[in-house]
């Protein structure tokens, strides 16, 4: 089964632009990519990146500008495909092997807000829609398709980085490239009204 890893390589973790500066969200996605495609291939496949420019990583890229939708449609005209998202920064082999054994026509992980984090797809009648709720949009899909959907709760591939409470996740549970630039870059755990949330430490 190829497996799919589209990247933003232009410009990276915007949402984390009040975190980090442009050479941080730089640095930062290319660590989160690098612990998913270290993930991916534990499990014995080799991931393809379809970045929206050069990327250097130790993986086969493919430079596509297209849109999330336009690319990933093009690749499920030739299934089985997964699409697995660059910034899951829980990612871990366990995970993906459940995602990726799991039976069904259309396998999707939702992540935290409504998106899908990451999608196996099995028939070339399904197409994505990755705008708005876009694991809700899926699910219709696939019902439209009267496709086999099956849908895994799942921490690890649950949580993308992309809002400053994420960061809270890669430094508890994250075991890879991740967490380790976060503290070598002064950030930490840290509780505020009994809540976790991160801080960086001057």
């Amino acid at each position: 089964m190829d497996v799919a890893v589209p990247f933003d390589a232009v410009d990276p973790k915007s949402r984390l632009s009040g975190v980090f500066d442009a050479d941080e969200r730089t640095s930062f996605a290319r660590v989160l990519l690098v612990d998913v495609l270290d993930a991916v291939r534990a499990t014995g496949h080799e991931p393809t990146v379809y970045a929206t420019g050069p990327a250097e990583v130790d993986a086969e890229v493919v430079v596509d500008e297209r849109g999330l939708d336009s690319l990933c449609n093009s690749l499920l005209d030739d299934p089985p495909v997964a699409v697995v998202m660059a910034d899951l920064g829980l990612a871990t082999p366990a995970a993906l092997e459940r995602l990726f054994d799991a039976e069904g026509e259309v396998v999707a992980v939702p992540g935290l807000g409504g998106g899908t984090n990451a999608l196996v797809v099995r028939d070339d009648t399904f197409s994505t829609d990755y705008h708005g709720v876009s694991v809700r949009d899926h699910r219709q899909i696939a019902s439209d398709a009267a496709l086999e959907w099956t849908e895994i709760d799942s921490l690890r591939l649950g949580v993308d980085v992309d809002e400053r409470a994420d960061l809270v996740e890669v430094l508890l549970h994250g075991d890879g490239e991740a967490p380790d630039w976060l503290r070598a870059h002064g950030f930490a755990v840290a509780v505020r009204d009994g809540r976790a949330t991160v801080v960086r430490e001057s």
